[in-house]
């Protein structure tokens, strides 16, 4: 009869992921005057890599990413201040997320512009800036 090897310890990764999925404001953010007027509607993806397993074994909010307060921060940084580039606004959601929440170790941000100004006919403007701990 063979054993039954033990089950391996698990090693700190970042491969949970907490994802909150199209988040969207309305803001004024464009390099164009009357899109930092008018302003438009606006779409993020987040994606949080954090180790899940305390939270997943104790069922305990404080040992993991409470993700309304993720949400409420992606809010205050969307609607705090007008950008002129998309690529400005997902920078400052990436490290709005790593200095809020310590146990992010990596964070994926995306942010798309519905009804982007181009000479075309388009879906959306898409960002996405992966930013990690040092």
């Amino acid at each position: 009869m063979q054993s039954v090897p033990p089950v391996p310890q698990r090693k700190k990764s970042s491969t949970d992921v907490i994802r909150l999925h199209n988040a969207v404001f309305y803001a004024y953010h464009g390099v164009l005057s009357d899109e930092q007027t008018l302003g438009g509607k606006f779409e993020v993806d987040v994606e949080l890599h954090v180790d899940l397993s305390r939270g997943a074994h104790t069922d305990d909010l404080q040992q993991t990413v409470n993700y309304e307060r993720v949400y409420d921060s992606i809010k205050q940084l969307v609607l705090g201040k007008k950008y002129f580039l998309i690529e400005a606004l997902a920078e400052t959601i990436a490290d709005g997320m790593l200095k809020g929440f310590k146990k992010v170790e990596k964070v994926v941000v995306r942010v798309r512009k519905p009804s982007a100004p181009v000479r075309g006919v388009i879906d959306h403007v898409e960002v996405e800036i992966a930013r990690a701990r040092k």
